[in-house]
């Protein structure tokens, strides 16, 4: 293909922006500092009569959409900027799982692959419905949105492995479920609805369905390892997308030091404008 045909053809796609809003109103992941915004100068006020706007932001990494490095939870991993920009950018899926999932739930590897063709290598963006809780949402509710979410059944970190997925992206405050993170302790009450909601579907205890020293933030300890990260906050306009095969961009800071870094989500579908 000649590169005039290949721009045309690419100026005809429609591109999607899937990432959250950011601002100082943006909740980090629980526990984490939020962002933080001032101006150390203004236009009418500058120094030696040279007006411009000019501020400082301070943060954690974990605010609004952004991508969880290796390093995060992987000591000899790659931080951000070490990983090369075409493992951000490729072809993959998206699958809304918005119809069958609700406060707590687990999606399986079979309720994705009933929905989409997944390959070997792809970019995987599970779309919960839950980005309708965020905060930039009319519906939202910081609680549900980050500690009543659902998530990975037990196979489903093996899987990914499997697959050889690229990377994860997901719509809501994490990749595991939150019952298999810190918030469990930190919403004594929340798990025991969770427990509840497991023994009425499985006949099981949680901690017989998922034994903590196996599924303890299997998404991050069990993956980072093997280079198969996550973005998390995924939002903008992810609802727009159905089921369907894509082209998929996440684009974090460069950042050599960096464990996760703030970035922003960009997907491409066969769809013409």
């Amino acid at each position: 293909m000649e590169a005039n045909q290949f721009l045309e053809m690419m100026s005809k796609f429609k591109v999607y922006d899937c990432t959250q809003n950011l601002s100082i109103h943006t909740p980090p992941w629980p526990s984490y500092m939020p962002l933080g915004l001032q101006y150390f100068k203004r236009i009418a006020g500058a120094h030696m009569g040279q007006g411009a706007n000019g501020q400082i932001m301070t943060t954690s990494n974990h605010v609004g959409t952004h991508m969880d490095g290796e390093i995060h939870f992987h000591s000899a991993g790659r931080s951000i900027g070490h990983v090369p920009l075409e493992e951000w950018v490729g072809p993959g899926v998206v699958v809304n799982l918005s119809d069958v999932v609700s406060d707590y739930s687990l999606y399986t590897p079979k309720m994705i692959t009933d929905r989409v063709e997944v390959k070997k290598g792809d970019i995987l963006i599970i779309n919960t419905g839950y980005n309708r809780y965020a905060w930039d949402r009319p519906a939202c509710d910081e609680v549900r949105y980050f500690v009543k979410h659902p998530g990975p059944s037990p196979e489903f970190h093996q899987w990914c492995i499997d697959m050889e997925i690229n990377w994860i992206g997901v719509d809501c405050g994490s990749a595991d479920h939150p019952m298999n993170t810190i918030i469990r302790q930190w919403h004594p009450a929340k798990f025991l609805e969770a427990e509840a909601k497991i023994k009425k579907e499985y006949g099981k205890t949680w901690d017989e369905f998922f034994p903590q020293d196996v599924y303890y933030q299997a998404m991050h300890l069990r993956l980072f390892p093997k280079g198969i990260v996550h973005a998390e906050n995924i939002g903008g306009q992810i609802n727009e997308i159905k089921n369907t095969r894509a082209w998929i961009g996440a684009y974090p800071l460069k950042g050599i030091e960096l464990e996760s870094a703030m970035c922003r989500l960009v997907i491409m579908t066969g769809e013409t404008k």
